[in-house]
């Protein structure tokens, strides 16, 4: 059986359009495999540190691509992308990203006993939105710092444990 899945993106958006775009990646289940955050500290797994090194190189991987402020959390990332020239739209990106990932987990789960998940790593689709001023870019730069802090308010918290 196929699903329709729902198109959440901006009808008639370029998304290869030059700009900042703020994403958010849920993993599948919301499952914390990228590391864990308690009253002592946000502790990243190295599943995590290997998330945050992919994205922080994705400028040297596709050209026009420049990753900036971003969070691993224990069951999602936040990140702000910019794209300046890129022959990619964002949504190509993040395919990209998430399957790279995805490959670089599976290995650590055979080489260095990362948790094992079920069936896929990261949840089909992603949220993003269209950075337009600067202003916005401030406001969710300061999220994206503050977010560990904010963790219990999460939306994306669901699923203790």
């Amino acid at each position: 059986m196929r699903y329709n899945r729902k198109n959440i993106r901006l009808k008639n958006y370029d998304y290869r359009k030059n700009g900042f775009y703020f994403v958010t990646i849920c993993i599948q289940n919301r499952d914390h495999l990228l590391g864990e955050i308690s009253d002592t500290g946000h502790y990243i797994y190295d599943s995590g540190v290997m998330v945050q090194s992919v994205w922080n190189n994705l400028s040297q991987y596709y050209s026009g691509v420049k990753a900036h402020d971003f969070v691993v959390m224990p069951n999602h990332i936040h990140g702000i992308i910019e794209l300046e020239n890129s022959d990619l739209d964002l949504s190509e990106i993040i395919r990209r990203f998430k399957t790279f990932t995805t490959h670089q987990y599976i290995k650590g789960v055979h080489d260095k006993n990362w948790q094992l998940f079920y069936k896929r790593l990261w949840q089909r689709n992603y949220h993003e939105h269209i950075i337009r001023d600067d202003k916005s870019l401030k406001q969710l730069q300061q999220y994206i710092l503050n977010n560990p802090l904010l963790w219990r308010e999460d939306v994306f918290c669901a699923n203790e444990g």
